[in-house]
């Protein structure tokens, strides 16, 4: 056997260039890997072959004809000729049939300059039309805010159908009609709704799809690209940010094979515009004696450092958002600590910290997003991980094309555009036994045993659980995720470290899918009360976030957070924000309740106005960038922070640059450390007797809610996958309680009450009510998940 053939490789010649390939690879492949041209439009490396534009036709000898270069696998010993005169005829045919209908309004398309379609017809077409009947025209479409169409440039390439099928999961796109009377568009009239729907205009070989919040805004040779990463969540999508004098116009995925290939998400995609939104904070303010007034920057300083000297450190809280940069996490816990002040906190979603001296270094995926694929099964508890991390759902969904199940143990049904092996709803306060039962159930099968102080609290199980055993002991490759649904669940550390048994029995890996884009970041340069950089141990740990809520501080540093929309406990929050005696607001943006409990409103820069670095959730570090200036007077917070510390006396932040503080950062922190997710203690386990008559609540954060920038991006807030806020409750529990569907209902939580409409979905367990969070009248809640009163109201 030749060294070829034990490789299983075949040696296939293109225009005279030998070639060793793998065998059953598309000439197509093969041709770009060797750097050969050849003309496509339908081809895309990351779809299936639908080989029906016909512009890859090649000769291949020996063969009648043209074969389509896509879908011709090669064989050991083919010839091939792409530039032959049968190869060139082939290809100039079918440019000319397509431009028979094409239109001629280059000038005024969106993708003119950019255009394949225009690329291929310099190569391949002529400068003489024979074509003289009327062309054809189709009407335009409706599919949302997102995507505009312009359907009579449609060439029928079929990918944003295939997009749909084999990428998004759901197929909204498809074909009708044959011939040149064939048109694309939904089957019914109606908005695209995928978190992927956008990608549809890149992967559009013409005009006929394009971004509709940019649409004529610009030309593309006009536009200067910058490179960037993704802002709302901890995948850490690369981006390509497209310029204008200094203005944003659009945003397209930036390719990188180990995160986001060619995809990203809308969210990615269109959150720009809350940049330019009419809330943005572009001055200083500050209220006196009730009254909001403009301020400096000088004046704010020293207010500012005068108010954090004149309080006891243990009178202060500082409450930070995980989305800002390393520098800025860094430089805010450093100022805390030079005033003594440990009272400082980034878990603001989570309201159970009992063995948080267990958390690991920073939350860990347990693997390399790219590894996500090659799962035989994979466990997500207690995520919607469309909504918390779309492109991480598109791996998880590529893993179940590549032969991987998929169980989800969820406290609500959340549609996962995948087929699941499994989807159990659990009722929130049913939850913890859930788990414990199949903690006791793989205990009995595993050959590996939990602690004994787990042991003790075991239950009785029946084989009702043996499919779901079977599955994880069968398994070669899997995994268990803990996601944001379950973070925020009261009795989150008994959950974590029974799903981290579960990991354990089945010889699974263990992760977690956190929800910030730059959490791993937060833990990791010691944005927390317990700890410094790299995790290491304060002497007198300061209060967490739910304690600075229960136990109201005097002085509430605030930074990148809007309380209302952002914390675990809205309503608390806000009642213990309004009884500080100040309020500093470190913001981009500003909302109606800032202007109730806030002081000072400092403005710092936005999204892509900052430079800095954050870490994703598999440990990779990312630079992210300033592609635009500052919006009016607004600063970077790292300078911000240099500023107060300097104004304060601190030593150590006479910093001349950011790259200052990243050498401190890279000083202090160990690259090179392995990660871990090992739990070592075990937690309180108390299954509770619950009132089987009692209703709880279950909430989450919609997709298009999830931090300040995508509640101001207008596009976004008016797509389809956008919730509305209301109380979503199963036809058994209206009936139970009297409700009247599509009429008012008060929901009471403890102390606490909000008023929704009522929304009939039978998704929702009986005995539950989904109210989503982040979204108007939500704020007057208190806990994502906790027993509620649900009272009809007569009036409408």
């Amino acid at each position: 056997m030749t060294d070829l053939q034990s490789q299983d490789l075949v040696t296939v010649t293109i225009d005279g260039v030998e070639i060793h390939a793998p065998r059953n690879s598309m000439l197509i492949e093969v041709a770009d890997q060797a750097g050969i041209n050849i003309p496509r439009f339908c081809y895309h490396k990351h779809l299936s072959i639908a080989a029906n534009c016909r512009m890859c036709m090649v000769e291949v000898e020996k063969a009648p004809k043209p074969l389509p270069a896509c879908a011709t696998p090669v064989a050991d010993g083919m010839q091939v000729h792409t530039r032959s005169a049968l190869a060139l005829d082939a290809q100039k045919g079918t440019m000319e049939f397509l431009l028979i209908n094409h239109p001629l309004d280059c000038p005024v398309c969106d993708q003119g300059g950019e255009c394949e379609l225009q690329d291929v017809a310099v190569g391949y077409g002529s400068d003489v039309g024979r074509f003289n009947e009327r062309k054809r025209v189709v009407k335009d479409k409706n599919i949302g805010p997102l995507v505009s169409t312009d359907m009579t440039r449609c060439i029928h390439c079929t990918r944003c159908v295939r997009f749909g099928t084999e990428i998004a999961g759901v197929s909204e796109l498809g074909a009708t009609g044959r011939g040149e009377f064939m048109e694309i568009g939904t089957y019914v009239e109606k908005s695209l709704s995928s978190e992927l729907s956008g990608n549809v205009i890149d992967l559009c070989p013409v005009g006929a799809l394009n971004a509709k919040p940019s649409r004529m805004r610009a030309r593309a040779w006009e536009m200067v690209s910058h490179s960037n990463i993704s802002a709302h969540d901890s995948f850490g999508s690369n981006l390509s940010m497209h310029t204008l004098r200094n203005e944003v116009i659009r945003v397209v995925p930036q390719e990188n094979s180990e995160l986001n290939e060619t995809w990203i998400s809308d969210r990615d995609r269109f959150s720009y515009e809350g940049m330019y939104s009419e809330n943005r904070l572009r001055q200083v303010m500050h209220k006196e004696v009730g009254e909001w007034q403009t301020s400096n920057w000088s004046d704010a300083i020293d207010a500012v450092s005068h108010t954090l000297k004149e309080y006891a450190p243990d009178e202060i809280g500082f409450l930070l958002s995980a989305n800002q940069t390393n520098e800025e996490l860094f430089l805010a816990q450093k100022l805390a600590r030079g005033l003594a002040i440990n009272n400082i906190d980034h878990r603001i979603y989570q309201t159970d910290f009992q063995m948080q001296d267990d958390d690991p270094l920073f939350p860990w995926l347990g693997m390399n997003i790219k590894d996500v694929e090659s799962q035989d099964l994979i466990v997500i508890i207690g995520s919607d991980l469309r909504t918390e991390q779309p492109m991480l759902a598109h791996k998880v969904r590529q893993a179940t094309r590549n032969g991987a199940k998929v169980v989800v143990i969820n406290p609500q049904y959340t549609d996962w555009h995948m087929q699941l092996a499994a989807h159990e709803i659990v009722k929130p306060q049913e939850w913890l036994n859930q788990l414990l039962l199949l903690v006791s159930a793989l205990n009995q099968q595993s050959d590996k045993q939990v602690p004994a102080e787990l042991q003790a609290k075991l239950l009785d199980v029946d084989d009702s659980f043996k499919q779901f055993i079977d599955m994880l002991l069968s398994a070669n490759n899997s995994c268990v995720f803990v996601g944001q649904l379950m973070q925020q669940h009261y009795d989150y550390s008994a959950l974590r470290s029974l799903s981290y048994w579960i990991a354990q029995l089945s010889n699974s890996t263990f992760g977690y899918v956190s929800l910030a884009s730059n959490s791993a970041g937060a833990a990791l340069l010691g944005a927390l009360p317990h700890r410094l950089p790299m995790a290491e141990k304060v002497a007198e740990p300061g209060l967490n976030y739910l304690q600075m809520v229960k136990s109201p501080r005097k002085v509430y540093v605030l930074m990148g957070i809007e309380p209302e929309w952002d914390c675990a406990l809205p309503a608390n929050t806000l009642n213990a924000l309004q009884q500080a005696d100040v309020v500093i607001s470190f913001s981009s943006f500003v909302t109606d309740a800032m202007h109730d409990y806030c002081n000072w409103l400092l403005p710092i820069n936005s999204y892509a106005e900052v430079e800095g670095t954050k870490i994703n959730m598999e440990g990779r570090w990312q630079s992210c960038n300033k592609v635009v200036s500052s919006s009016g007077e607004a600063k970077p917070a790292w300078k911000v922070l240099r500023m107060l510390g300097c104004e304060l006396g601190l030593d150590g932040f006479d910093y001349l640059s950011i790259s200052n503080v990243q050498s401190e950062i890279s000083s202090s922190i160990d690259k090179t450390c392995e990660f871990s997710n090992e739990l070592t203690s075990i937690p309180l386990i108390e299954v509770k007797q619950h009132n089987s008559e009692d209703v709880y609540c279950v909430s989450s954060t919609p997709i298009y809610s999830i931090d300040a920038l995508v509640r101001n991006a207008s596009s976004l807030q008016q797509a389809q996958a956008s919730d509305e806020s209301a109380a979503y409750v199963n036809a058994f529990d209206i009936e139970k309680y009297g409700l009247v569907e599509g009429k008012w209902v008060k929901v009471i939580q403890g102390d606490e009450s909000g008023i929704f409409q009522c929304v009939l979905d039978n998704r929702v367990l009986p005995g539950t009510v989904y109210i989503p969070r982040a979204l108007p009248r939500s704020e007057k809640l208190g806990a994502l998940y906790g027993a509620v009163e649900l009272k009809n109201l007569s009036v409408g």
